[in-house]
């Protein structure tokens, strides 16, 4: 198929590569002329045969909503808008209504791979009515693994943003068991070898992830986290999760708790939240912060 795909980072850049792998002609276009096929969102446009369906990889929040905004005088009825950034679950009502008013289609999709995505495919979390996803079946196909990690979550605009929200707190709260678990081991001189023992739960038992995969990889690289400071961000999702468990009254301890140590982390230097900071870093190519130079201090 032609698609358009706007957002040519991390993960963008990535995807236009495995669509191009499995046989898919993509335009893509990126605020960095170096990334970019072409010099403009119209130029995009005027290169995909109609129906045209124009894939969004960019910042959630107002990048999303000037794009969309700038899409939905460029295409033309019949055309689909698919948001596949991080965008908040409840802005994907008012997009889908502001592009119907002109007889364009919306999708949701919720995106997870990180820097790993080229390789494994990438998990897909779709919302929107199932003759629009049809049109844009063939570039979810390429885009997730071989076996699994394509579900349509709902009809309903945001569903697919509201699964993925939910896969990223409970990302939060894994990542935050692991990194407890580091520094209360790192904290006894009873255990000689932390990286050895993370590596060796990584067969046989309950707690094996992809997660624990990604911290050995980092303890491999730097066996206490010296490099790296105690602090790590976030990117809205978690506080999205929390806020949906205050409005749907479910109990989220968990998650909540995770969220709150990340901001924590902002406050001291957190010997766990070196852990998270290595393990974002391993599966999104998140910016980490440097620790201290050694034998300094973090002053």
């Amino acid at each position: 198929m032609d698609i358009g795909l706007v957002g040519l980072g991390k993960m963008g850049g990535n995807m236009r590569t495995r669509l191009r792998q499995a046989g898919h002609t993509v335009v893509g276009f990126d605020r960095n002329p170096d990334l970019a096929d072409v010099d403009s969102l119209a130029a995009l446009v005027e290169a995909l045969p109609a129906p045209r369906v124009v894939w969004v990889m960019v910042p959630a929040g107002d990048p999303t909503h000037q794009t969309i905004d700038e899409l939905a005088d460029l295409l033309s009825e019949g055309d689909l808008v698919v948001d596949g950034g991080n965008s908040k679950y409840t802005d994907d009502a008012a997009h889908a209504e502001q592009l119907a008013q002109r007889g364009i289609g919306f999708v949701d999709c919720g995106v997870s791979g990180g820097v790993w995505g080229l390789q494994n495919g990438y998990a897909l979390m779709v919302g929107g009515p199932a003759e629009q996803i049809a049109l844009v079946q063939p570039a979810l196909d390429a885009l997730k693994p071989a076996d699994g990690g394509f579900v349509h979550a709902g009809s309903k605009p945001g569903a697919g943003h509201f699964a993925k929200m939910v896969h990223n707190g409970i990302e939060y709260a894994m990542m935050q068991a692991y990194a407890e678990g580091w520094e209360l081991l790192e904290a006894t001189d009873l255990v000689e070898n932390v990286p050895e023992v993370f590596g060796s739960w990584r067969q046989g038992t309950v707690i094996r992830s992809w997660l624990l995969d990604l911290l050995v990889n980092a303890l491999d690289e730097d066996a206490h986290l010296d490099a790296l400071r105690g602090y790590a961000d976030d990117s809205g999702e978690g506080r999205w999760t929390v806020e949906a468990a205050i409005d749907h009254a479910v109990p989220m301890h968990v998650i909540a708790a995770s969220l709150f140590a990340r901001f924590t982390s902002r406050q001291d230097d957190s010997p766990a939240m070196k852990a998270i900071a290595a393990m974002r870093n391993q599966f999104g190519g998140h910016a980490v912060h440097a620790g201290p130079p050694a034998g300094g201090d973090a002053s």
